[in-house]
């Protein structure tokens, strides 16, 4: 069946224009349509190698995710560090490392990941009136006990303490409590 329609197109290939016999013709001849099917062809393959490559750099990442303990050029992939900056967070103790052997020092995924959680909102301690309390002095000689008892029975109990010039405060109701 021969079409009589006459359209006015513009080849995808080459961009010059041309009258097409179809409303779906894209070239403007078979040269242009045999290259603009190779150029699509070579599209999909560099389109499929950068995938693939994309793939195999994303590969040792996904592999350390999966890892419960991690060695230092784990971690230092894993964050983007050099590994002498690992080993210096090691060393200032923001991250807990394990040395093993001599040469084999292991981090936990478990501490990498605590990094990056936010703190938890401290809350003020409720302020005590100076009158309201005892110094450590004080306590000292009101219960006859040593100040390094003093301070764990004060940390245990989670006894608040205030700080006013040399004298260390704590609350008269709470060590009363405790002691008695």
């Amino acid at each position: 069946m021969a079409s009589n329609i006459q359209v006015q197109r513009i080849c995808q290939f080459c961009n010059k224009e041309f009258t097409a016999r179809t409303t779906v013709t894209r070239y403007c001849s078979d040269n242009c349509s045999k290259r603009g099917y190779k150029a699509r062809k070579r599209a999909e393959k560099i389109e499929k190698s950068q995938n693939e490559t994309k793939t195999i750099k994303a590969k040792p990442i996904s592999d350390i995710k999966e890892k419960e303990f991690l060695t230092v050029s784990d971690v230092a992939t894993l964050l983007n560090f050099s590994q002498r900056t690992v080993y210096r967070l090691i060393k200032q103790g923001t991250i807990k490392g394990v040395n093993i052997a001599q040469r084999k020092t292991l981090v936990r995924r478990v501490d990498i990941d605590k990094l990056f959680e936010l703190p938890k909102p401290q809350t003020q301690p409720i302020q005590y009136k100076i009158e309201d309390c005892y110094n450590i002095g004080e306590v000292l000689n009101k219960y006859s006990v040593s100040e390094k008892a003093i301070q764990g029975i004060i940390s245990r109990n989670n006894i608040p303490k205030q700080k006013q010039g040399k004298f260390t405060y704590v609350p008269k109701t709470l060590i009363d409590n405790v002691l008695t």
